[in-house]
């Protein structure tokens, strides 16, 4: 039977590996068909460098290392949402709604890979478990992804656009009266990865990124990749920026600053290019703190941005995989063929008891 109130708790681990979110949520159906929520405990859990080190080699790891790794990931994530139900003396869920971890994402091949997402996962929990939102979409010939905008449409359909900066941007807007979505350009999966060469985990403010020289040449090469020139749906992975990133940013030679520095202004262009003029801008995700990021978005289109406070900004993915999991509890289409490209709309997930 399906109910009006629903209490919770959305997991979420993204491609910059900054750590795993969990994020208690309640949400309510309004009359109009949209959901209100109301955000109780949340809390980023950062990755311990053994396990740090292991999903960032995870992409090159044979069938049976992943095999294992899943099995490892799925008692590690248990134990990691366990300390925090108990912590904060968490009672009366729902569900628990688990994106796991991506690992392969190849859709034009019939490929994702999240891992953690094991009837394990329920077991040692204790709970129902929504999770595996992926899976479903790309056997009926979708990218899999971006399944964010679904909550975008839902809890702020207010903005013009919503904007996601993690590993990856994404975007997602109402256009012909469907929702469009898709990823624009990888972000602080780079962008971490050259901090780190300066000594530190990310760019703070982007101050970095400021301290270093624009490489234009460099600039030029990464704007002209093929990507940027297709049309939606469409989604990146680590392997994309394995393939045409990093072998680009390494045969450049350029200092971490330079590459940094580049970097920001190629993501700002990109972002740039998705917006009408004077549209309402929605930022969340660890890149709306990169203040010297949007600072060059703003210097190429003039936009009204809004970033939220910083509960929104973190934990805006780890709500709406939680709504992603009401939707799928409740038989509703969470999985629009509008944003991914599958054949139809569809409920997705995988529902373990």
């Amino acid at each position: 039977m399906k109910k009006e109130l629903y209490h919770v708790l959305g997991v979420m681990s993204g491609t910059s590996l900054d750590g795993m979110d969990l994020a208690e949520v309640s949400f309510f159906l309004k009359k109009d068909g949209t959901w209100a929520y109301t955000l109780g405990e949340a809390e980023t859990v950062p990755y311990p460098e053994g396990w740090k080190k292991r999903l960032q080699k995870a992409v090159a790891y044979s069938e049976a290392r992943l095999l294992q790794l899943n099995e490892d990931y799925t008692r590690y994530l248990s134990e990691v949402i366990n300390r925090f139900i108990k912590k904060h003396d968490i009672s009366g869920l729902d569900a628990v709604c688990s994106h796991g971890h991506t690992i392969l994402h190849q859709p034009e091949q019939g490929l994702t890979l999240q891992i953690g997402n094991l009837p394990k996962l329920a077991q040692e929990l204790q709970q129902t478990v929504v999770c595996d939102f992926r899976v479903q979409d790309v056997a009926l010939g979708g990218q899999g992804a971006p399944l964010v905008p679904v909550g975008d449409r839902l809890l702020f359909s207010e903005y013009d656009y919503c904007l996601n900066l993690g590993g990856f941007a994404n975007v997602s807007c109402e256009r012909d009266k469907e929702r469009a979505a898709y990823d624009i350009c990888p972000v602080n999966i780079v962008l971490n990865r050259y901090a780190e060469m300066e000594g530190q985990a990310y760019d703070a403010g982007g101050m970095l990124a400021a301290s270093g020289t624009l490489d234009r040449e460099l600039l030029d090469t990464l704007n002209a990749l093929e990507y940027y020139k297709r049309s939606a749906p469409k989604s990146l992975g680590i392997e994309w920026v394995r393939q045409h990133i990093f072998p680009v940013l390494a045969a450049s030679e350029a200092t971490p600053r330079t590459i940094l520095r580049t970097m920001t202004e190629h993501i700002a262009m990109q972002l740039a290019a998705q917006f009408s003029e004077k549209s309402t801008v929605l930022i969340t995700g660890g890149g709306a703190y990169n203040q010297f990021l949007i600072e060059r978005l703003l210097s190429h289109a003039a936009l009204n941005v809004k970033i939220p406070e910083n509960t929104l900004v973190e934990f805006k993915e780890a709500i709406i995989f939680g709504l992603l999991g009401v939707l799928r509890l409740r038989e509703d289409i969470n999985c629009l063929a509008s944003v991914t490209g599958a054949a139809k709309d569809h409920s997705s997930g995988i529902i373990f008891k």
